[in-house]
């Protein structure tokens, strides 16, 4: 230790070393410097952001696609108050991320102390939970508990507030809580539920099951295909803002709107289901429910009332396991109905292959990114990114990865750059393409900073129609042309931006160069912004008819 004691932030580094926990996401300011201090003799990394929502966006995409907690540590009171806005991304995305927050000392809670801030109640709405510690000798077992809450049920954010006055206090060097104290806690499927809901999506005729974002990872796709091998049943994985309408499903929402019987696994019955209701899904279709939280269960039964005809209390993983254990006893024959799911969701327009912008300079998005698929294919573990409005859900059509990190269910946009530094710290030898809005890009543009620092290379696909192009499309969709308003941007040469921060930058404005500016960028070895000029297009719509 640097000091003549076993401080209460020496107890919280150790136990965090301990568990595996290799790096920390972070800014410096007051409260935690014990913490800092702290993290040297635990063998800790501080990888230390320019911006505190950056910090937990970092945690978050490092969570998914690593599937440990994602540790966030940021200072007291407009520190945390910075942090929060991300961990709605993060909630809604169901990622196992821990927001540790320094805190004004306990000793002068309410007397006006310095960034006094009622932070767990700020932090409450977008969590699973949200509390400050309030003894020396509680630290270790509080930072226990939120790990083991976030890895739990259906996993999400959790926060926790470090009051300065007992992180540097003196704490017992023994007694921390062991490994196991961390781990989630199980929460089985009944097996008998789950072979009568096997037993009722086997009696019909299109039956479909539904998951969420925390099974969608490289491992937990991996799982759903053998779940859907096993029991002959499409599975289909939804994470996405646009819901039905996600371009990464194709043509899926033609082939939902047949479905006679739906198990929901780990997926909410909300705006990206249309509640439920038809058009999006037959009037007569039933519902079977499997879900980690009971408010889910009543949520759904409030949308489709009788329509839901089973449910269990359990986490989605387990539940996976347990249902494919269940089916492999039984021999499934491939059926047509699969077979026209799979088919839809590869669908895309054939028209896409002739795509080009009659706008000189510019090309159309699918020109920009479908050459960048030969990367992403070149590597086992290469990582995609995808985040902004129009520009991502293009992204999201044309390009796939073993490992995908979106903006997802929040809808929220500007992580794009975070999610690559992770993407990169979790993923060392792989490449990363992180495709983003010229919007996006600037919400956390001095992260290149960040990326240059710490030595960690990506590719960043700008796709610069120099305007908030999902704002502009619903303008000029509901108020006409004569009534747009706040949606244009400059034509920023991000790539220059970029480059000063010591990255790689380049401008491109013909698609025939696409390919061979994606290798240099590969080759640099540093932080790299191609900076594609491109026609400003509403968000693909796939359709077959």
């Amino acid at each position: 230790m640097t000091r003549g004691k076993f401080r209460g932030a020496d107890a919280m580094m150790t136990s965090l070393a301990s568990i595996g926990v290799r790096q920390i996401f972070t800014l410096s300011g007051n409260h935690i410097m014990p913490m800092f201090d702290a993290a040297l003799d635990a063998g800790l990394r501080l990888i230390h952001t320019r911006h505190e929502a950056a910090a937990v966006h970092m945690a978050d995409a490092y969570a998914r696609l690593t599937g440990e907690p994602g540790i966030a540590m940021v200072t007291g009171g407009p520190g945390h108050a910075n942090a929060v806005s991300a961990l709605y991304t993060a909630q809604m995305s169901e990622s196992p991320v821990v927001l540790l927050s320094g805190h004004a000392p306990v000793k002068q809670i309410g007397m006006g102390a310095f960034q006094e801030m009622r932070q767990a109640d700020l932090a409450s709405p977008v969590t699973k939970a949200s509390w400050t510690s309030e003894r020396t000798d509680a630290l270790a077992s509080d930072l226990a508990r939120a790990v083991r809450a976030a890895l739990s049920g259906r996993p999400g954010p959790v926060h926790l507030s470090l009051p300065t006055d007992l992180i540097e206090a003196e704490a017992e060097s023994g007694g921390l809580p062991d490994a196991a104290q961390f781990k989630a806690t199980a929460m089985s499927v009944d097996p008998n539920i789950a072979a009568s809901m096997l037993e009722r999506l086997g009696a019909a005729k299109r039956p479909l099951v539904l998951v969420g974002p925390a099974s969608l990872g490289k491992e937990g796709r991996q799982r759903l295909a053998a779940l859907e091998d096993a029991t002959g049943i499409p599975v289909i994985g939804m994470e996405s803002p646009r819901g039905i309408q996600d371009p990464s499903l194709g043509a899926f929402a033609e082939v939902l709107a047949q479905a006679d019987c739906v198990l929901l696994l780990g997926k909410r019955m909300d705006f990206t289901l249309r509640f439920g209701q038809a058009p999006a899904l037959h009037a007569d279709c039933v519902f079977v429910q499997i879900d980690a939280d009971s408010e889910e269960l009543d949520r759904t039964r409030s949308a489709v009332g009788s329509r839901l005809q089973g449910v269990a209390v359990a986490d989605a993983a387990s539940s996976i396991a347990a249902l494919t254990g269940l089916a492999s006893r039984q021999r499934v024959s491939p059926s047509a109905w699969r077979g026209e799911v799979r088919d839809a969701v590869a669908f895309r327009p054939p028209g896409w292959a002739e795509a080009s912008s009659a706008e000189p300079g510019r090309m159309h998005p699918v020109q920009a990114l479908r050459p960048l698929q030969s990367l992403l294919d070149s590597h086992p573990d290469a990582v995609f990114v995808s985040d902004g409005g129009e520009i991502g859900q293009w992204a999201q059509a044309c390009l796939e990865a073993p490992n995908r990190v979106i903006n997802g269910v929040a809808g929220a946009i500007g992580a794009a750059l975070p999610f690559a530094l992770a993407a990169r710290v979790a993923k060392p030898d792989a490449p990363v393409i992180a495709v983003m809005g010229d919007g996006t890009f600037g919400f956390h543009a001095a992260e290149i900073d960040t990326a240059v620092r710490y030595q960690l290379p990506f590719i960043a696909v700008v796709g610069n129609d120099a305007r908030w192009n999902a704002e502009y499309q619903i303008q000029l969709r509901d108020y006409g042309a004569q009534r747009l308003v706040g949606c244009d941007l400059l034509p920023t040469r991000y790539d220059q931006v970029t480059a000063g921060f010591g990255g790689h930058g380049e401008l491109v404005t013909d698609p025939v160069h696409v390919p061979a500016a994606a290798q240099r960028a590969l080759q640099s070895r540093l932080p790299a912004c191609l900076n594609v000029m491109i026609e400003g297009l509403p968000a693909p719509a796939v359709s077959r008819r």
